[in-house]
């Protein structure tokens, strides 16, 4: 291979651009013909589109839904189940975070208006959810990406019986599953039974809304209730452990769970005790700790620490300041350098990056780094953390 010198290599690609739209200069003008295969494939998966909120309805007293239309062309369909990425401008910086979508697929293909929601809980002070609650109106426009994720029904691969554990906001993706299979065309053959953790009965997220789909389908949805802080509810109390999944989970289930990250740990623990074998489980990614520090392997004498990294991208060259206890993402998005994510979680790879020096960590509940990148340097900046200064070359957006 030839190399000659650094720009005249990178330029080669205008240089290879100019010829070819001169060759378009001289083509005849002549239609060819249409790619059905493109076609199909951009209405698949049409990139970031341009987004209106239409609509903002409170669901509980903690929990808000946004729902979105396409401002120009169509939304692609996705799986119950899917979320989307969503691009906030919050002040001068651009912030990328996945939410579940919580409408079903039918609705977004499906009358004059075809639309997607999310829900969004706000609990307690917390960066995104404030500004969502207190910015984001009708008539917004924001910029976003779906389909994204795993976390779906495949018939090749899962049982009829889907047993659905959910906590708190973890119910979302539930709620579009529940939707399709009652008025839908995706899930026609399915079972599926929610039980769902909550803290108190006045704080149930769709509560009505899932009484009612229970109601409109009861032979094929069973919804189950299970609060932690109400002594004198009638139904279920405590948590998502052994007794009450057994209880539920009827022959051959599939289990599919969402909701905090604590809940993972104790419903492992109890889907182990139950023998439940590893290919009937499905996860749905929880986003980074809201506190690293307690994650298994975390060296607290960083915790406290603030750390320089160099940033690459192409020519260019920043140094930024990043807090131990915050995802390298974050201190990106902070500075305004440009930089996207989707996941958030460290499982779906987007953001993926080289790590020329320095150390950081990685949550064992989040790495979802290939087994080649840890070994050549490469990291997921969304659910890694400094451990020392760091050298980092990044995507160009």
């Amino acid at each position: 291979m030839k190399v000659n010198g650094f720009f005249k290599d990178v330029s080669g690609a205008s240089r290879d651009e100019k010829r070819r739209r001169a060759a378009f200069d001289q083509a005849d003008g002549k239609v060819v013909g249409v790619d059905p295969i493109r076609q199909t494939a951009l209405e698949l998966h049409p990139g970031p589109q341009k987004l209106k909120v239409t609509k903002v309805t409170d669901v509980s007293p903690t929990a808000r839904t946004f729902r979105f239309e396409a401002v120009s062309g169509v939304l692609p369909p996705f799986q119950a189940g899917q979320y989307a990425s969503l691009l906030f401008q919050v002040g001068e910086e651009s912030i990328c975070r996945p939410y579940s979508i919580s409408s079903a697929p039918y609705m977004a293909r499906t009358g004059e208006k075809p639309y997607f929601d999310i829900t969004v809980r706000r609990k307690g002070p917390n960066f995104m959810p404030d500004h969502l609650f207190e910015e984001l109106k009708e008539g917004a426009e924001v910029a976003g990406s779906l389909p994204l994720g795993h976390f779906y029904y495949e018939s090749l691969r899962d049982s009829k019986n889907l047993v659905c554990l959910a906590g708190g906001s973890g119910i979302t993706p539930f709620y579009s599953m529940i939707q399709e299979a009652v008025h839908g065309s995706q899930l026609p053959d399915v079972h599926i039974t929610l039980l769902y953790g909550s803290a108190k009965s006045n704080d149930i997220i769709f509560r009505q809304e899932l009484d009612r789909l229970e109601q409109a389908a009861p032979d094929r949805i069973r919804i189950v209730h299970i609060l932690s802080d109400e002594p004198d509810w009638k139904g279920e109390k405590g948590f998502l452990g052994t007794e009450v999944i057994s209880k539920y989970m009827g022959e051959d289930p599939t289990f599919f769970i969402c909701g905090p990250q604590v809940m993972y740990r104790f419903v492992a623990k109890a889907l182990a005790e139950l023998k439940i074998k590893e290919r009937r489980i499905r996860r749905e990614v929880f986003g980074t700790p809201r506190d690293i520090t307690r994650s298994e392997g975390y060296p607290m004498e960083a915790a406290d620490k603030t750390f320089r990294i160099t940033v690459r991208r192409g020519i260019h060259e920043d140094v930024i300041e990043a807090d131990a206890k915050e995802p390298v993402a974050v201190a990106l998005e902070r500075a305004k350098i440009p930089f996207l994510t989707d996941c958030r979680s460290g499982e779906c790879g987007f953001c993926r990056s080289q790590l020329i020096s320095g150390r950081v960590f990685v949550s064992p509940d989040g790495d979802g780094r290939r087994a080649e990148d840890k070994i050549l340097g490469w990291f997921h900046p969304c659910a890694s953390y400094p451990l020392s200064d760091l050298t980092i070359k990044i995507p160009i957006y």
